[in-house]
């Protein structure tokens, strides 16, 4: 399985429960998140996807750890299991 049919999970099941899923893109900070989700009740999550197996290159580790250290929620999916994991941490947050 291909990091984008990960992706396209999670943009769906965001989709389902009303919510937003966009790229995101800095063209001036590298190893920023693949994407912002906005799920209804301005719950706002961060989410690097990866193929299954895959981990963050260092780069991105150090942007995640940031994010969550401004109290932002920060994941990791790498598998289309975890994608309504993902979706309930954030809509928890």
């Amino acid at each position: 399985m291909r990091e984008k049919t990960v992706e396209q999970k999670l943009v769906q099941a965001v989709r389902a429960k009303g919510g937003v899923c966009w790229k995101f893109v800095s063209p001036s900070t590298v190893g920023v998140p693949d994407r912002v989700v906005i799920l209804p009740g301005g719950h706002i999550g961060f989410v690097e996807v990866k193929a299954p197996g895959e981990k963050p290159r260092p780069v991105q580790t150090v942007r995640i750890e940031q994010l969550r250290g401004l109290g932002a929620v920060c994941l990791v999916l790498d598998d289309i299991s975890e994608v309504e994991a993902v979706c309930d941490a954030i809509q928890g947050a």
